[in-house]
């Protein structure tokens, strides 16, 4: 595989990307992660753990989200987007700038 991430259409109109499995245990160890910042902020509540305190884990949750979000966007423009170009379909910038917008609001 040339490229660190694919996208394909499975009959026709589903589309599905495919990542290498270094990047995908990369980006389930990171959701690993965070899922377990999640159950441990949970907890903080449930404990009535000081808010500032609560919030810095929230913030730390939050960026390491960013960072999954942009391992995902990089293989995205590297695989799908250039891909799609590629083949003459521009379409793909249409929905390139709303992910954008997306990754914006945060």
């Amino acid at each position: 595989m040339t490229n660190a991430h694919e996208c394909f259409n499975v009959n026709g109109d589903e589309r599905k990307s495919h990542h290498p499995d270094h990047v995908k245990k990369n980006l389930i160890t990171r959701l690993n992660k965070i899922e377990g910042q999640i159950r441990g902020i949970k907890g903080m509540i449930d404990k009535d753990v000081y808010c500032d305190d609560i919030i810095t884990q929230l913030s730390a949750t939050q960026s390491a989200l960013n960072s999954v979000a942009k391992v995902l966007f990089e293989g995205h423009l590297k695989g799908c987007v250039k891909d799609r170009l590629a083949d003459g379909d521009e379409v793909i910038l249409d929905e390139l700038v709303v992910t954008i917008q997306k990754l914006m609001k945060k």
